[in-house]
């Protein structure tokens, strides 16, 4: 046992200097280590590292634990380093270091405008900044332009990749909705190096003559958009979407419903580029230069043209973690290959996900680095076992079964992931995968060959209605398993330590299975009852949690009043209706608490002007206030404003005792703003939601 786990060691070292690289970054980002700790540390721990040289070889044979200590903390600093470096608020030259409200702004579109329900969007690069003189900055920010503000107009220029803009409107900076377990956009953002936003209209930019461009990128946008177009004119618009996601991962046409359908059937990584696709493209490499290897000679060029065909689609689909990751892989293993060497496959995993996180150590928080890594690792460790499992002398029985057998490896480790993310489970993910699989690589190879006889009709058309009728087949299939009765497991919640405690269990777990290892099975039962506590401790605290939740979902009242593990829901009959907002700003927030609806609580009591809620008066004013009583001052412990009604805060305060004042996310800014002064003014404590987040309180 202990040979086995030095010879992987041995075999492997990237996966320890990555079990140090990695703390390093979370830690840094987390705790904001200042950049002079970090180099100290990192300064002792490489001094350290070399005295071990100058040891005799019997010392450091003694001490080479202390050696490897010290070489892990050499890694770890620079994890710390890096993340600091990386993160654009610690730049000197960030613009946010110098911005002022009317400042004058230049700005380079770093991506064409996409289209959006009111008005286009694009990631832009900040270049100048300042009054009378401008100085030289760093960050991106993301830019909305006003629907008719794109194309010719006069004397404009057309909107693309590389425009130069200038601007004078005020910035804003990105911030969540702080919707209870909602998604962090702000964090999401700030990982791309995104820190603010700004919405132009027509009037409010100039486009200045020059431009800036790198003609690396304008070739990808060149080449996307060509590609583009070649699907646009050969595959139906209702099987569109799916293709250009499939082939080049543009998402940009791709249904709502449609994706909600693959992610509730377990197939949505079939949609995000990944492995599959790129060890398609591979195969096709291999096979196109296989003649280059007849020759000693050209044996070299096969292998960087193969690289270099990797690297261009990789490029070409957007570069995500999951397709880069699938990139340095496959890129090992041509070079492997090239030098007639077998590598650990472990080892490779390691070297690529730490030269993904050298280039942007923010992607460990990537949901599809973390899935696309697990996956890998499930695949490889848990596949030929669960293939053993059943033996088919027929090959085709045989082939699918290997399929099956692989989609059943890749759950066990990305199934804790999944659920901490999406809250779900696809039941019959089984059936979906044994036909989407198959069918998509079938797909994905059929549009290559699309773009290759684009210029030829004869050809292209008939292609593409195949193309059309196998994406037509594939999503009427997954929606038709999506509509089984039980077909998804809905509003499952775990929290961080608890998908700790199941990795470890599953890894004890494993151990004992494959290595009948006593200790492990011990330590894996360990944890699963440490899983089993920290989950029925959750339920525990679920089941006495009393709140008061106004969410912010823009231009709407929305109101969860919550006892226990129930909630009574106050608020526009719309959001119940319209799913997709629903399910982004208040599902989130109900599946952390672990709620369900209904239409009465226990400590409620509904008033005609007002609600009761565990001795704390509730009033939703949406309209001008009218009191029957007027002889009689109440005391209201919460009122919700919504909508633009016609009140005046003092009024209201010398017709009742007013403890708290909320602004909902319906109400203008500008009626917010005269309504916070007055409340200020009258020592009134108010809360805007749509500025300061969702307001929660809590009544325990």
């Amino acid at each position: 046992m202990t040979f086995k786990r030095s010879y992987f060691w041995k075999k492997a070292p990237f996966v320890k200097i990555l079990c140090a690289f990695i703390p390093g970054i979370v830690v840094q980002f987390y705790f904001d280590v200042p950049e002079q700790t970090g180099w100290l540390l990192f300064s002792i721990s490489l001094f350290i590292s070399c005295i071990f040289s100058f040891l005799p070889f019997f010392n450091r044979y003694k001490y080479s634990f202390l050696q490897g200590i010290f070489l892990s903390a050499i890694f770890f600093c620079a994890g710390m380093i890096l993340t600091r470096q990386k993160d654009i608020r610690n730049d000197k030259r960030w613009f946010g270091n110098l911005y002022k409200e009317g400042n004058t702004h230049i700005i380079i579109l770093e991506e064409p405008p996409v289209e959006k329900t009111r008005s286009f969007k694009a990631s832009a690069r900040t270049r100048f900044i300042g009054n009378t003189q401008l100085a030289p900055v760093k960050g991106n920010i993301i830019v909305y332009f006003r629907k008719d503000t794109t194309g010719d107009k006069g004397d404009r220029l057309p909107l693309g990749y590389g425009t130069r803009i200038l601007f004078k409107k005020t910035l804003q900076e990105i911030r969540n909705a702080g919707n209870p377990g909602g998604f962090d956009y702000q964090r999401y953002c700030l990982f791309q190096g995104i820190t603010h936003q700004v919405f132009l209209n027509n009037s409010d930019y100039l486009i200045l003559a020059a431009q800036k461009e790198s003609g690396l990128k304008k070739l990808i946008f060149t080449s996307r958009e060509r590609i583009l177009n070649i699907l646009r004119n050969y595959i139906n618009e209702k099987e569109l979407g799916l293709a250009e996601a499939l082939l080049i991962g543009y998402k940009e046409d791709l249904e709502q419903s449609l994706v909600q359908s693959y992610t509730n059937t377990g197939v949505v990584h079939i949609i995000a580029i990944s492995g599959l696709h790129l060890g398609l493209i591979y195969w096709l490499l291999v096979l196109l230069f296989k003649p280059f290897g007849r020759y000693v000679k050209l044996k070299w060029m096969r292998t960087l043209l193969i690289i270099a065909g990797l690297w261009a689609f990789s490029l070409l689909a957007g570069a995500q973690p999951s397709i880069l990751r699938s990139a340095f892989m496959f890129s090992f293993i041509a070079l492997g290959e090239n030098f007639n060497r077998k590598t650990s496959i472990y080892n490779s995993i390691a070297v690529s996900a730490f030269l993904l996180l050298c280039i942007k150590p923010f992607w460990l928080w990537d949901v599809g680095f973390q899935l696309s890594y697990s996956a890998v690792l499930s695949i490889i460790i848990f596949m030929r076992p669960i293939y053993n499992w059943f033996y088919f002398s027929n090959k085709i029985l045989d082939f699918f079964w290997k399929l099956n057998a692989v989609t059943l490896a890749a759950q066990i480790l990305t199934l804790p992931i999944s659920i901490y993310y999406f809250h779900q489970f696809p039941t019959f993910f089984f059936l979906t995968n044994f036909i989407a699989v198959p069918l998509s690589s079938l797909i994905l190879l059929g549009e290559i060959a699309l773009c290759a006889f684009g210029a030829f009709p004869l050809i292209a058309q008939p292609l593409g209605k195949m193309i059309s009728w196998l994406i037509w087949f594939m999503n009427s299939y997954i929606e038709r398993v999506e509509d089984i009765r039980f077909s998804l497991w809905e509003g499952l919640q775990i929290n961080t330590w608890q998908v700790l405690m199941l990795f470890l269990f599953v890894t004890c777990s494993s151990l004992w299975l494959m290595e009948r290892s006593k200790n492990a099975l011990k330590a894996g039962l360990i944890f699963l009852l440490a899983f089993i506590v920290i989950r029925s401790y959750s339920f525990f605290l679920a089941g006495r949690q009393r709140k008061i939740i106004v969410y912010n979902v823009p231009q709407k009242r929305a109101v969860d009043l919550v006892n226990g593990r129930s909630y009574f829901f106050v608020g526009d009959s719309g959001l119940v209706a319209n799913d997709f907002v629903r399910n982004f700003h208040l599902k989130p927030a109900r599946i952390m608490l672990r709620l369900e609806r209904k239409d009465q609580l226990p400590g409620l009591f509904i008033q005609k002007d007002h609600m009761i809620f565990f001795g704390k008066k509730i009033l939703l004013l949406d309209k001008p206030f009218i009191t029957d009583r007027p002889d009689i001052k109440p005391v209201i412990d919460l009122l919700v404003i919504s909508k633009n009604p016609k009140i005046y805060i003092k009024k209201l305060s010398a017709m009742m005792e007013i403890k708290l004042v909320v602004f909902d996310a319906s109400v203008p800014a500008w009626k917010a703003n005269y309504w916070k002064r007055d409340c200020d003014s009258l020592n009134i404590p108010w809360h805007d939601v749509s500025e300061d987040g969702a307001f929660v309180m809590s009544l325990r």
